[in-house]
């Protein structure tokens, strides 16, 4: 049958690229999209991690298409420490040899066509449809979302003023926290307390540590009543500077009302409205985006820990551009922040 139709010798190998420019798309797609999301941030470093990804799949694409042999052992090795490293299911590993497999017999099937004189094709775009595959669509999946996404982060709005400050609109007034222990609060590791530590802080003994009692695995998680009690912001003192060993009950936790109903662009307010729902893209008048005086441009946080909580495990948090969501409550990312709160 190969006799008949010999451009099913090449079918192995065009669907080990098929495979791979799907995963370079997907990671194209995550990387630039994530860059303006959560990395648009600082000093221009904070986003080459975001760009990593996508770039090094793209490269061995690229490498296995040009050089089949050398591809298919570079995807079993690379590959298979990347699903391990970020704990994908092992489901991908035989996923992973089979691609390499495919570059394997491409590779034996050019050797046979060279052997055999069989010259390449005398267009130019045929011979390099795999290069034009690998290389055209990341980048006007770049082009198209950084078309839609610089124009919004080139043009946010920050004043640079840390202090205390009194934000008002969509019927909710109050006073958020300054920068220091009642907003975002970096601990040594590098990122910011979780829902539970903060819900926790004043449950004996004082402090972020884990407390006697609620143990995450085996289930134990805090609650809206402990929030209530024990949270973080119940112990920091009147002018928000410092937190205090005894409670001061000045400020407290926003809801995750009251943090949609802040939610700003340009110095307006967005006009948000929360449904009750988490998972839930909020119904706004205009785009909130990462402005001040609710958000620190300069920071790394786009979400804010609220007092509400989701099921028993999972705290609730609101996205700086209008989506609320919820995590386990002892998780979270470098990226969850918080800000205490107090009534004018």
């Amino acid at each position: 049958m190969l006799k008949n139709w010999p451009w099913l010798r090449r079918t192995p190998g065009y669907l080990a690229l098929g495979a791979m420019l799907f995963v370079t798309y997907f990671w194209s797609y995550w990387g630039v999209a994530e860059l303006y999301h959560e990395g648009w941030w600082g000093a221009w470093y904070n986003r080459l991690p975001y760009l990593a990804p996508g770039a090094g799949f793209l490269l061995l694409t690229l490498a296995a298409w040009t050089w089949p042999f050398v591809g298919a052992g570079l995807i079993a090795v690379i590959m298979l420490a990347f699903v391990l490293f970020f704990e994908f299911p092992l489901a991908f590993i035989p996923v992973i040899f089979v691609i390499g497999a495919g570059f394997v017999l491409e590779g034996l099937e050019r050797r046979r066509r060279l052997e055999a004189g069989i010259a390449p094709s005398p267009r130019w775009w045929v011979r390099n449809l795999g290069y034009l595959l690998a290389l055209v669509p990341p980048l006007c999946i770049a082009i198209g979302i950084s078309a839609f996404m610089l124009p919004i982060v080139l043009t946010r709005v920050d004043d640079g003023d840390r202090s205390a400050r009194l934000i008002e609109g969509n019927g909710v007034t109050l006073v958020w926290a300054p920068a220091g222990p009642g907003w975002n609060w970096k601990q040594p590791w590098g990122g910011y307390p979780s829902w539970q530590r903060i819900a926790l802080y004043g449950y004996p003994p004082v402090g972020l540590e884990d407390k006697p009692g609620y143990d995450w695995r085996q289930g134990e998680f805090a609650d809206a009543e402990d929030m209530a009690t024990y949270n973080l912001c119940r112990y920091l003192s009147a002018d928000g500077l410092t937190l205090e060993d005894e409670i001061v009950g000045v400020w407290r936790m926003p809801t995750t009302e009251e943090v949609v109903a802040s939610l700003a662009r340009h110095g307006e307010n967005a006009g948000c409205v929360w449904q009750g729902e988490v998972f839930e893209q909020l119904a706004c008048d205009v785009r909130p985006d990462k402005e001040s005086p609710l958000w620190a441009a300069d920071a790394p946080v786009i979400y804010y820990w609220t007092a509400g909580e989701d099921a028993g495990r999972w705290g609730v948090f609101v996205s700086y551009n209008g989506y609320v969501n919820s995590t386990l409550k002892t998780g979270g990312n470098p990226r969850h922040g918080y800000r205490c709160v107090r009534e004018p």
